[in-house]
């Protein structure tokens, strides 16, 4: 006979905490709502992620990676030059020019005669780095110069003639500045010059010692090199290459963005009081007129004279004249005896066309006007 246990409420719970399942309608609810939830959040969350990675990868990568191999290509490019017309100290004397300026019998031809009839100043032609803004003015420079280098700059035309505060100069000005911290931040000191300056006399032995950046003036009516209330010229700088040059140059451009519409020079002179240049330790320093000259405020004395400026002057053809004027009254003076030389009274010829007061704010470029008839 078999005797049956009579199953108690107790056992039913043992029982059921053994063998407890998962309702089923329960677990499908929970799986259900899981994949609602990977569906609904996750899912797309990947899939942008992936997707963002799979553009980087495809498009940002290999462009940056282009950019910045033709960043530190050109680099080389610029250095390379600059290795081979530097002089020991590792200092490079520097111009820019364009189609217009490049020419023959314009601004470059000048510029080069002036270091041929200058005192001492023909070797200085091997130290001379060509900074060409356009194709045509690079090929010109390496018919006639060992030292070329092409700055091509994306979208801008710096061919034609750039008349003072068109945007093609404000570009060209602007683009003069930023190569020129790149060159301090390969380690050289330069001496920049615009091609308009006539070289006559070995600047270099009238540079102060231990400054940082010294730059010529278009006044100099203050006679004190360290007074910060001179009229600088951005187209005669003695910079050296450190830390404090490079920094300044830096701040120097971004504050073109905070100067809207305003040349490198007048820029210069809004910053040039900025505490940013004291924080840095900047130390700098004016030219004398007396010996860094120009059509602003002429030299006084052949005898002194490094070099003369064609500023406060407008207009390529009117620069020209005034420069083959120059350029004469320099001959007439180094053909002069030594007894003459000494006492030696004449002034500059100049200005002439390059006046102020003729100013044609009407003025446009030859090439563009002909360009303006076509049309």
């Amino acid at each position: 006979m078999t005797t049956r246990r009579r199953t108690t409420a107790s056992d039913c719970n043992k029982n059921s905490e053994l063998t407890l399942l998962p309702d089923p309608v329960s677990g499908f609810r929970r799986i259900l709502m899981l994949t609602l939830l990977f569906s609904i959040v996750v899912l797309p969350c990947l899939v942008l992620y992936n997707a963002t990675y799979l553009s980087r990868f495809l498009h940002g990568s290999p462009q940056n990676s282009l950019a910045n191999l033709s960043l530190e290509s050109e680099e080389a490019k610029l250095e390379s030059v600059l290795k081979a017309a530097s002089m020991k100290d590792k200092t490079v004397i520097i111009t820019t020019l364009n189609e217009a300026w490049a020419a023959p019998n314009s601004i470059f031809d000048l510029f080069l005669e002036s270091f041929k009839i200058g005192e001492n100043t023909k070797g200085l032609l091997n130290h001379v780095v060509i900074i060409a803004l356009d194709q045509k003015a690079y090929k010109r420079c390496l018919e006639v110069h060992p030292h070329c280098y092409a700055l091509t700059v994306e979208g801008v035309d710096f061919s034609v003639e750039a008349y003072f505060m068109s945007k093609e100069y404000l570009k060209m000005m602007w683009s003069r500045i930023d190569i020129l911290r790149v060159v301090l931040e390969l380690g050289y000191n330069f001496l920049f010059t615009d091609a308009d300056i006539m070289w006559f006399r070995d600047p270099f032995q009238r540079f102060y010692e231990d400054t940082d950046f010294q730059i010529a003036c278009d006044n100099y009516a203050l006679n004190d090199s360290y007074d910060l209330n001179n009229m600088p010229n951005g187209g005669f700088t003695f910079v050296k290459s450190n830390t404090r040059s490079i920094q300044f140059y830096k701040f120097w451009f971004a504050s073109r963005n905070k100067y809207k519409n305003k040349h490198d020079q007048s820029v210069l002179m809004l910053i040039k009081h900025d505490p940013f240049l004291k924080n840095i330790g900047l130390k700098i320093r004016f030219l004398n007129t007396l010996y860094f000259g120009g059509f602003c405020e002429p030299s006084k004395d052949f005898n002194q004279v490094s070099t003369m400026h064609a500023n406060c002057c407008f207009g390529l053809d009117t620069k020209i004249h005034d420069i083959n004027i120059m350029l004469d009254d320099w001959r007439n003076y180094t053909s002069s005896s030594p007894s003459l030389k000494i006492s030696w009274s004449s002034t500059w010829r100049v200005p002439q066309n390059c006046s102020i007061k003729n100013f044609d704010r009407d003025y446009k470029p030859k090439r563009l006007v002909q360009e303006g008839k076509k049309d």
